[in-house]
């Protein structure tokens, strides 16, 4: 009878260890795993300000620590569509001189020069044109052939390395004559989700409120003042990332520097 209890409790225990065991091991599975989604979505928040703040640069000439002016910049700034254009002008004794003339075209909204990219499709070789595989308005992917081009005795379709919305296709007839580079098809994409909250663009992913530490400033470089900027996780997911870790093996995700004219981040 007392063997019997014996055994009854060890195997309630030997039970009970395998549980806590089995918990431990998918406690560890599962916070590994949500550090990794919290990670990946704070990188993908810090693309989306570093390229606000390197659009910003470009229409005020520099960058912004304030928030609030990011965010109506996003929502309500235009951005020049500028087009560059080069003079070689002749001298008398021989020499060449070279005038560039920047013209405005027009303007777009900072948050489609932010959130979408746009691409282009080029003759990838001198031949003889077969056709689209694609109309204005498809949505391409990836290797997807995008039109029927003969060189010389073989036929190929070249793929797009993209993916995207056609806005554009040039006129060219089947049987035209086509030279390397020549422009075929226009098509854009987005690179940032459109459905995020701007509102929210300073907050770390799953960090409470917490919000982004920026810094913005200026660095002497061979005499000249220039612009650096430096964002970086206040509240880093992973506690091997935390500034107090006195191994400090892994910094928290940030772009940019203080000291440096750099956009880069340290996830790249």
């Amino acid at each position: 009878m007392i063997n019997k209890i014996l055994t009854f409790v060890l195997l309630a225990i030997s039970v009970a260890l395998f549980y806590v065991l089995y918990r431990s091991i998918q406690g560890s599975i599962e916070e590994t795993k949500r550090i990794k989604n919290t990670e990946m979505a704070v990188i993908e928040r810090l693309k989306l300000i570093r390229e606000a703040e390197i659009v910003f640069m470009e229409v005020n000439g520099r960058y912004t620590a304030n928030w609030d002016s990011l965010i109506n910049f996003i929502n309500n700034g235009q951005v020049p569509i500028l087009e560059r254009k080069e003079e070689i002008i002749q001298k008398a004794y021989g020499g060449e001189e070279v005038k560039v003339h920047i013209d405005t075209l027009g303007f777009i909204s900072a948050r489609d020069r932010i959130f979408k990219k746009n691409y282009t499709m080029n003759v990838a070789d001198n031949g003889i044109f077969q056709g689209y595989n694609v109309k204005v308005g498809d949505r391409v992917i990836k290797n997807q052939k995008a039109y029927k081009l003969k060189v010389g005795d073989r036929d190929t379709q070249p793929p797009f390395t993209e993916q995207g919305i056609i806005t554009n296709i040039a006129d060219v007839p089947v049987g035209a004559e086509v030279k390397r580079g020549m422009l075929l098809i226009n098509f854009w994409d987005y690179v940032f989700n459109p459905n995020v909250d701007v509102a929210r663009i300073a907050e770390v992913p799953e960090g409470d409120g917490a919000k982004f530490d920026i810094f913005v400033g200026k660095v002497d470089k061979a005499g000249l003042m220039v612009q650096v900027i430096e964002v970086k996780d206040s509240k880093p997911a992973n506690p091997e990332r935390k500034e107090s870790n006195e191994a400090k093996n892994r910094k928290p995700l940030r772009f940019g520097s203080r000291t440096d004219v750099s956009t880069s981040g340290n996830w790249e």
